[in-house]
């Protein structure tokens, strides 16, 4: 069976924004005009197609990353002349700060992004954090201004807003036809032609020339956009200076080199509710967004030798391919999203996963419209598609030619920030709640469970209130899982702020074989890496904790140096000041020693453990808590009284910027005095003022903040 789409013919990208900019609006419209539905479904309606589970129908917002599969044929192209069509791989992303894992993870395995913006409000907190994590991954860019027919909708002040906060190097390709409700097309600036949108639902794209009154501006934008284009290659540049005149394919060639490159970021526009711009989107992702052979190849290590290899985008090279998502699926069962980097995978053949080293077989594999599923026999290089029933995977799992491995680089997620106890309200619950959890940990990565050891208890840990209250709706709907659970907690952490050292040997005799354990070791606080520094063989360094092995002449057998790191890791997660999980820690073992006949590896965790502790309450122990980012929106009558709520709540203002009628207050606050504030901030603002909070940083405590936690943790 072969591949019914060249790769140059694909195009694997997703819709980011922050929430309530109108991506899962744009991605209905997506759906509607590239025939995958007969019928346009509205958010406000709750009866989109990507928005499928129903706690994103109730509460208008996405919570999981959808994926679509449709086809597109450019509008510039004769309907009859295909020649041009291209498959588009779509992802759907979340835009609240509690399911950005979807984004994350997403990012990582798709070759381009169109980044949607409200044409109000412009850039917003989360638009900032998806463009950052493209900016980690490389990703290839369009942007969007959305919501131009909205009261106070600005093109030109979201477009700054996208060159103060973003990068510079946006670039206006399109400029809009009126505003608000005189909002009705678009000026393309590389055509230099109007467009307007009429039929049902906007589906027929009407080409004219540009209204007399925006020939002036269409111009000397137009020219701007050129010059945009032609800085970003040398020999353009040249021909420029000289006086040259560019055709639009050349400049449609310069600019899809230097989207790929991510030397600009083209800047479109349009109204998806209204229907206005959507399909010269589509166009833009064909001609500028790359395919899978526009990537370089997708690095790996050989989990044999720890050599760097690649993987090309090409069926012919063996098989690889990453885990990215999982969904338990109410109709099929566990689904396992995974992204095709090379070579091609059979339905009903094994599948090697490099990551656990074990082989399961692919009974099914589907393509998947958001809710629904299409069967299909093969994937190829360059695709995206869901495993049916594979019991082992796990998202970043690496999926490989067993005889050609490679693991690939695994996708990191952030640590959670809020926790809550939970208790089952029947002995039955409880037996179906272990295995609810497990299954929606598995799902997502930021949602982590644990038990406390002293109480028994359980607790769920995620990215946000908002965050866990969806999993625990999840876990009686769809698990049938009745739950009582506590107030919301804050994750704090602990960590060191100076140097210190500690020794410990652990002797105990029995009578018979005894055990004999002896380390030295020195914590300091963690550095952080500079770029293209390298780690010493010596060094294990992790996210949050590195372990130095400096032991000479063998004073402590090879053998036991990882029963002394497990001691360490043991003691990490024990805290020191309140018991919280310690972070951001070098740890060095310097000095031990051994017996013949009575040294053990639990011996070893055992002083390694005791040690670390030792030396931990001597480096000036600290508490951290999350310092999250703030954005209230508000009238400006509001103000003062929103500005001292923050004050009163040990917050930092940083900013305030008008946004049409209201005003925007940017402001770094603790979590744990955030907790009901949205219910606070609509009673002092009458119901006018709206919040959004993302994780930041984490932060010393103050001393008298510092008492109070440890004390309710007595």
């Amino acid at each position: 069976m072969n591949r019914d789409y060249s790769l140059d013919k694909v195009r694997n990208f997703g819709i980011i924004a922050h929430i309530d900019a109108g991506k899962t609006t744009t991605s209905e419209r997506i759906l509607y005009y590239t025939g995958m539905t007969h019928k346009i479904g509205e958010v406000h309606d709750g009866n989109t197609t990507t928005d499928w589970m129903e706690q994103e129908r109730e509460r208008g917002i996405t919570i999981t990353a959808a994926a679509i599969t449709c086809f597109w044929n450019p509008t510039y192209m004769p309907k009859t002349d295909t020649s041009k069509k291209v498959r588009f791989n779509i992802i759907d992303t979340p835009g609240h700060i509690d399911f950005t894992v979807e984004v994350k993870r997403s990012l990582r395995v798709l070759d381009g992004a169109v980044v949607v913006f409200d044409g109000v409000a412009g850039v917003e907190p989360q638009s900032e954090t998806n463009w950052r994590y493209a900016d980690d991954g490389k990703v290839p860019r369009l942007c969007f201004i959305n919501k131009l027919d909205r009261t106070g909708a600005s093109f030109e002040k979201s477009f700054a807003s996208i060159l103060e906060r973003l990068n510079k190097n946006a670039v206006r390709f399109q400029i809009p036809i009126g505003l608000e409700g005189d909002h009705n097309g678009v000026v393309d600036l590389m055509r230099m032609k109007a467009y307007t949108f009429t039929g049902e639902k906007g589906i027929d794209v009407v080409e004219g020339e540009i209204p007399t009154d925006l020939l002036a501006d269409a111009k000397k934008f137009h020219a701007e956009m050129v010059e945009k284009i032609v800085e970003t290659d040398d020999a353009a540049m040249s021909k420029f200076l000289e006086g040259a005149e560019f055709s639009i394919d050349e400049l449609k060639k310069l600019t899809r080199s230097a989207v790929i490159a991510n030397k600009i970021f083209p800047v479109f526009t349009g109204s998806a509710l209204k229907n206005v711009g959507v399909q010269l989107v589509l166009d833009a992702v064909v001609d500028y967004l790359p395919s899978p052979l526009d990537m370089p190849p997708i690095k790996g290590i050989d989990p044999n030798t720890g050599a760097e290899i690649f993987r090309h985008a090409s069926d012919e090279e063996p098989f690889s391919a990453l885990a990215f998502k999982l969904q338990n699926d109410p109709f099929v069962g566990a689904l396992t999203f995974f992204r095709v980097y090379s070579g091609s995978i059979e339905a009903g053949s094994y599948i090697y996963n490099a990551t656990t080293g074990k082989k399961e077989r692919l009974g099914r594999i589907v393509r998947l419209q958001a809710d629904k599923r299409e069967e299909v026999k093969k994937v190829f290089a360059g695709e995206i598609a869901a495993a049916v029933g594979l019991k082992d995977a796990l998202t970043s799992h690496t999926f490989c030619d067993e005889a050609n491995p490679i693991v690939l680089e695994v996708i990191k997620f952030m640590e959670p920030v809020v926790s809550l106890r939970i208790e089952p309200k029947t002995k039955a619950d409880q037996e179906k709640m272990g295995m609810a959890l497990r299954k929606l940990g598995n799902e997502d990565p930021t949602f982590r469970v644990s038990s406390n050891q002293e109480t028994g208890e359980t607790i769920i840990s995620g990215m946000g209130e908002l965050h866990l209250e969806i999993m625990v709706d999840r876990m009686k709907r769809e698990f049938g899982v009745e739950a009582a659970v506590g107030e919301p907690q804050v994750a704090y952490r602990e960590t060191i702020m100076a140097e210190a050292e500690a020794e410990n040997k652990y002797i105990k005799q029995t009578g018979g074989k005894g055990q004999y354990g002896h380390v030295r070791l020195t914590l300091r606080p963690m550095k952080p890496l500079v770029e293209g520094e390298k780690i010493p063989k010596n060094v294990k360094r992790y996210d949050d904790f590195e372990f130095i092995n400096s032991i000479k002449g063998g004073v402590i057998p090879n053998e036991f140096i990882p029963a002394v790191e497990k001691g360490v890791r043991e003691a990490l997660d024990r805290g020191i000041v309140a018991g919280y999980k310690l972070v951001n820690i070098s740890c060095e073992l310097t000095f031990g020693s051994y017996h013949d006949v009575d040294s053990s590896e639990i011996a070893y965790k055992i002083a390694a453990s005791q040690a670390f502790q030792d030396a931990a309450k001597r480096a000036k122990p600290v508490i951290l808590e999350p310092i999250m980012k703030l954005e209230v929106v508000c009238p400006e009558k509001y103000i003062g009284d929103v500005n001292g709520s923050i004050a009163s709540k040990r917050g930092l203002i940083e900013g305030q910027n008008p946004k049409g009628q209201v005003i925007s207050i940017i402001a770094k606050v603790p979590l744990s005095e955030m907790f009901g504030y949205t219910t606070a901030l609509r009673s002092m603002t009458s119901g006018q003022g709206s919040a959004q909070m993302e994780f930041d940083h984490y932060e010393v405590v103050p001393t008298n903040v510092a008492l109070e936690i440890a004390e309710k943790r007595k």
